[in-house]
């Protein structure tokens, strides 16, 4: 493939030091060579840094960013810094624990020289780490998967994000940078800053879906989703994020989707609880 395009990757970091160079290898290795990385440190306490700036001397297209005074200032705070850096019309947002195929960079390069309507292309995961975790997420993630694979792309995805995030991880996103400029990124709920960021990338371009597990997700205890604490439920962040685009836009078909989409969360529920309670009779007797 001619590599005309380059591609910027942002990894933010945080006292990941036992997985950020498997990481950064896998970036390395690469079959899809014109690319930069942004790493952007949030205030490390263990041996990241060091780490990181070892790669640094190493290749030079490698650049280590850290918040002022090396401060911690949370995930949010660091893919701003890391996209301010960002001198490409595209970038990839790599989590410090997770990997990427050799492959991953060329088969997105190809989706977006093919299809010019697309802003961001996504892709199947490999879930990989902790056993028990791997289980729990493969089996909650399967109807997500499945549901993918039955629509056609290029999608206008943005009446597809109300009920549930289509996209798992963002280890697997590629964005247009001239899009994802265009949006606020001050969530009202920090561990889901991904699924704020999706709903409205949506509104402004097509999405692409690739089937295939270029993205290997680790699972383990000491993951900033699992770490999140939870005090505020997904519905006040589907809510804020629509009434948000219908403002923008004054598209009326918004609201009525709203109300219906909002009473099949609450619906939804309502069935989990009730077969939650099942079960727990079931086991008592």
């Amino acid at each position: 493939m001619k590599e005309d395009i380059t591609v910027s990757i942002i990894i933010p970091s945080f006292n990941y030091e036992k997985y950020i160079t498997q990481t950064i290898e896998s970036v390395i290795n690469q079959t899809y060579t014109n690319w930069k990385l942004i790493i952007v440190d949030d205030g490390s306490k263990d041996n990241s840094l060091e780490i990181i700036k070892d790669f640094c001397q190493k290749d030079f297209r490698i650049k280590l960013y850290t918040h002022e005074n090396n401060k911690n200032l949370g995930l949010k705070k660091t893919i701003e810094l890391g996209i301010s850096k960002v001198s490409t019309d595209w970038l990839v947002i790599l989590e410090s624990d997770d990997l990427i195929n050799e492959d991953y960079l060329e088969k997105k390069v190809s989706i977006i020289k093919k299809y010019p309507s697309v802003n961001l292309v996504f892709n199947d995961c490999e879930f990989f780490g902790d056993s028990n975790k791997v289980k729990k997420v493969a089996q909650g993630l399967l109807p997500t998967q499945l549901k993918l694979r039955n629509y056609v792309y290029p999608r206008n995805m943005f009446f597809d994000f109300y009920l549930d995030n289509q996209i798992f991880t963002f280890s697997s996103i590629m964005v247009k940078k001239q899009d994802i400029l265009k949006i606020d990124l001050n969530t009202p709920i920090d561990h889901l800053l991904d699924w704020w960021i999706y709903i409205q990338l949506a509104n402004l371009g097509d999405f692409y879906y690739i089937p295939e597990k270029l993205t290997q997700w680790r699972q383990h205890p000491d993951s900033y989703l699992n770490k999140a604490k939870r005090i505020r439920t997904p519905e006040a962040l589907q809510t804020k994020a629509y009434y948000k685009i219908y403002k923008q836009t004054h598209n009326f078909n918004i609201l009525p989707f709203m109300v219906k989409q909002h009473i099949l969360w609450y619906l939804r529920k309502f069935n989990s609880k009730v077969n939650r309670a099942k079960k727990i009779l079931f086991c008592q007797k």
